[in-house]
């Protein structure tokens, strides 16, 4: 059965895209540590960060490089953190994001409903990020 990342990648759920290839894509999530929080997700479904090829997980941690520099640079900060949790959707997904302090690490601390309007800006001012780092 396809996960719900899998849904979103084929356009079967809503996502909000901020970068695609032919192996990758990142999407904002629905429930942010902070602004500008991004899955980066290989499109192939695999559960556990381990048993991924290390060729397609560098790729993987390519791009989730590449959108932590978006997204400091979007949200102007001079870190971005990155977290393999593995816990809540069983396909491999990195989350990057802003990051101010260590607070901004927790899971604990994500906003439940963030409105459309945040969402939105955020995908806006990471594809244009990327759109300069690029």
């Amino acid at each position: 059965m396809a996960t719900v990342f899998t849904k979103i990648i084929n356009r079967e759920l809503p996502g909000r895209f901020v970068y695609e290839d032919d192996d990758v894509v990142a999407f904002l999530t629905i429930q942010p540590m902070t602004q500008g929080h991004t899955l980066v997700v290989p499109r192939e479904e695999i559960d556990n960060w381990q048993d991924i090829e290390p060729p397609k997980f560098a790729r993987v941690m390519e791009v989730a490089q590449l959108i932590g520099k978006a997204v400091c640079k979007a949200f102007d900060t001079e870190r971005s953190g990155v977290i393999i949790a593995g816990l809540e959707v069983p396909h491999l997904h990195v989350h990057v994001f802003p990051a101010r302090d260590l607070a901004d690490f927790g899971f604990a601390n994500v906003d439940q409903n963030p409105s459309a309007e945040s969402l939105d800006e955020a995908q806006t001012k990471i594809k244009a990020a990327l759109a300069e780092l690029t």
